[in-house]
């Protein structure tokens, strides 16, 4: 809907509220369960806003990849009810985990050259 004068355009906050009582907030993934930074914050600082960037765009680097990798194996890790599974997921994140920290350790190397 185009509008002749910008001062008749819906406040945002109105455009939220609107869209909360239609429902359309409610099904969405996630929901109702806490946000998980974890990835964020294991990136080094000064590559953060460049995986922010590739991953908008839907191109992940190797190390971005391992910590979703890594995130569904500790959910279904967490949420599995068989012993030998989530042995055997719990080693498999710890292994991603160490290629991980090798690729972060090669990245800090390279940018102290």
């Amino acid at each position: 809907m185009i509008l002749g004068k910008i001062g008749a355009m819906p406040a945002i906050d109105q455009i939220i509220q609107d869209a909360i009582a239609r429902g359309e907030f409610d099904n969405l993934p996630g929901a109702g369960k806490p946000i998980d930074l974890s990835a964020y914050f294991n990136t080094p600082e000064e590559i953060r806003v460049a995986y922010s960037v590739l991953k908008n765009a839907g191109i992940l680097p190797q190390e971005a990849e391992l910590l979703q990798e890594m995130a569904v194996l500790k959910e279904e890790a967490e949420t599995t009810k068989e012993p030998t599974r989530q042995a055997r997921l719990l080693k498999e994140i710890e292994q991603k985990r160490l290629e991980f920290n090798l690729m972060m350790e090669r990245q800090k190397r390279q940018s102290k050259a």
